[in-house]
């Protein structure tokens, strides 16, 4: 029903803005062709003042509304998102000065040079030094703009730091999943024809690889504080996207074709609480990459906290070779016959 009444709203708007057109035509006839164009160019020169002035003061409006509900105000919860949020500002700054310039311009000009009997148009068909201009102008801050944003990308994008956290992060309708490496610091190699064999193998971790005894399989990630983290990503199925919005960072998950980045996070979640006001933040995880029905919802948690907090719930882990094979598991030293301290000694009959 809903929608039958958007339709119809519609379609009375279209028929009353042909009525208005219709109207103004027979209008334009009893008054006379000529007369009735000048008159429409001074309305239209007006409205063009007016929709400028309030234009401007919508976009700035929106902006004082809207701007505390972003991230923005947060700050970058990296190291390496600072430049980019650092990058986002100056291409805000360049483009929004150039947009207010231009539009004053084009509806001033509108106004000003609007049809008058005293004025002759002038045209002139090619102008080399207007064309090189705002060719080369926009075309020299661009390259510019564009460099620095590759320098940054080749930045978090490059080798991660030696010291850096590992974890994989695999994608697939509609989920993450987590993996560690253990002790080795190496992760397991995978096959796509191991999946689920043997059952509960949702990772198709190769497990005749000893590097991936001790590998981790989680399905919240956690990071530590003021450390390198470096994340293979990947995907079993559609393209997805690791989306780390907090962090500015983002990276596709292409089915087959391992990709990587590293960041420094820079606050812990309940830093981050503390920092937003909000004691039910939690950084996340979302898919930005459209990949099929459930694409809404595919949603990952990270927990960012101490280094100490981290390498404790690291070691309270088991690995996930020895969970799908428990027989192989080693086994446990057996617990020390307790010794009873409180017995009294034997009187001893020897004088």
């Amino acid at each position: 029903m809903n929608e039958f009444y958007l339709v119809a709203i519609v379609a009375m708007i279209f028929i009353v803005i042909f009525q208005i057109a219709k109207a103004s035509e027979y209008v334009s006839i009893l008054k006379g062709e000529e007369k009735s164009r000048k008159q429409n160019n001074r309305i239209n020169a007006f409205l063009m003042i007016a929709f400028l002035v309030l234009g401007l003061y919508g976009a700035w409006y929106c902006n004082e509304l809207y701007f505390g509900k972003t991230l923005f105000p947060q700050g970058s919860a990296s190291v390496q998102g600072e430049n980019i949020d650092l990058m986002l500002y100056i291409t805000i700054a360049v483009t929004g000065v150039v947009f207010v310039i231009t539009q004053i311009l084009l509806f001033w000009f509108a106004y000003k040079y609007q049809e008058s009997d005293t004025r002759k148009a002038f045209y002139f068909p090619h102008n080399n030094k207007l064309e090189l201009l705002w060719t080369t102008v926009p075309a020299i801050v661009l390259t510019i703009l564009v460099a620095v944003g590759i320098k940054f990308w080749f930045g978090f994008t490059s080798e991660a730091p030696q010291d850096a956290v590992v974890v994989e992060i695999t994608g697939h309708q509609f989920a993450w999943d987590f993996r560690y490496p253990g002790a080795d610091n190496k992760l397991g190699k995978k096959n796509y024809k191991l999946y689920n064999q043997p059952a509960g193998n949702t990772l198709a971790v190769d497990f005749d690889d000893p590097d991936s005894h001790d590998d981790i399989h989680v399905t919240e990630m956690h990071i530590p504080v003021n450390r390198p983290v470096k994340l293979v990503i990947n995907a079993q199925d559609v393209i997805h996207d690791v989306g780390l919005s907090h962090f500015r960072m983002k990276m596709d998950a292409v089915p087959g074709i391992p990709t990587t980045m590293w960041f420094t996070p820079k606050y812990t979640t309940e830093e981050m609480r503390k920092r937003t006001g909000n004691p039910n933040f939690l950084y996340e995880i979302s898919c930005d990459q459209i990949c099929g029905k459930g694409h809404f919802s595919m949603r990952g948690i990270i927990v960012v906290e101490t280094e100490a907090d981290y390498k404790k719930w690291l070691e309270s882990q088991k690995s996930e070779y020895f969970t799908l094979f428990p027989d192989k598991a080693p086994a446990k030293p057996a617990a020390p016959l307790a010794v009873d301290t409180t017995a009294k000694p034997m009187a001893s009959n020897i004088h």
